[in-house]
């Protein structure tokens, strides 16, 4: 068994990434929860500079920012392999990884919003993301980024569509409309009902 622990919120789309990594490929880990408000003084010692999760402890060493663990994990552990082989596919998954980080600030000006107008601004911006996507990502209609395969830009991109689908509930709004983004809601749909996927999605109540 490897000497793995997990510091993260479970509801953090970015500890998510963690998770489905490790269950991706097999690895069995300790699970330390941590509490946004108060985090522990080990949180703390093993992330100094950002004080944030996740972060990965392997063998006493600790790892920070999802997608770095993410590409850390896979590099050790070639079972399920998630980052492409092949250096033009492995680049453009990469590409993608960092177009993620694009769709984040959508999230908590969502998640903020208290009028009307504010929401349908922080719709628009996430609307505009979500139309490169659905211009560039799926063009070819692939069942996920990775062809039949899941790999990290699905990881890095699924954890934040996890979150807008439940803002959707939160503040009774459509994001995702599939009739608008038919190729983006189909990917979705996939990579959600994936059986490791699926299994470790947090409670959508």
């Amino acid at each position: 068994m490897e000497d793995l622990k997990l510091h993260g919120f479970w509801y953090s789309p970015f500890t998510m990434r963690v998770v489905w990594t490790l269950k991706l490929k097999g690895l069995a880990y300790e699970n330390i929860e941590e509490d946004r408000y108060n985090k522990s003084p080990q949180l703390l010692e093993y992330n100094p500079v950002h004080k944030k999760t996740p972060v990965l402890v392997h063998g006493g060493k600790p790892i920070c920012e999802s997608m770095i663990i993410v590409q850390y994990i896979d590099e050790l552990w070639p079972q399920n392999p998630l980052v492409p082989h092949d250096p033009y596919d492995r680049a453009q998954a990469r590409f993608w990884v960092a177009y993620s980080e694009q769709l984040v600030p959508a999230l908590p000006a969502l998640l903020q919003s208290t009028s009307a107008e504010e929401k349908e601004k922080a719709v628009q911006k996430a609307w505009e993301n979500f139309k490169v996507l659905e211009d560039h990502w799926f063009a070819d209609k692939r069942k996920f980024f990775g062809g039949d395969k899941i790999n990290i830009a699905d990881i890095a991109i699924g954890s934040l569509f996890a979150f807008f689908v439940t803002i959707e509930d939160i503040k009774q709004v459509k994001v995702l409309v599939a009739e608008r983004f038919p190729l983006l809601h189909l990917w979705f749909d996939n990579f959600k009902n994936a059986p490791v996927i699926k299994e470790s999605f947090p409670d959508r109540d």
